[in-house]
């Protein structure tokens, strides 16, 4: 088995979990009411949108709860 490189390939469930609690605490400091960002992938660009309201059409059991 191979060392994984640090910065590549999917997340582990340690980098997840930082990510997680990043991510929460910059939602509850942070976030006024919306963000939008975006960034290239390999794949193409993904577009992130953050908001204190849900978008039309949605409810909150259709979200992953992290």
């Amino acid at each position: 088995m191979t060392k994984k490189t640090e910065g590549t390939g999917p997340l582990d469930d340690q980098e997840f979990a930082t990510f997680r609690d990043l991510l929460r605490r910059y939602l509850a400091h942070e976030l006024d009411q919306w963000e939008l960002l975006r960034t290239d992938t390999p794949y193409g660009t993904a577009y992130l949108h953050m908001s204190r309201a849900l978008p039309p059409g949605t409810t909150k059991e259709m979200y992953r709860h992290i």
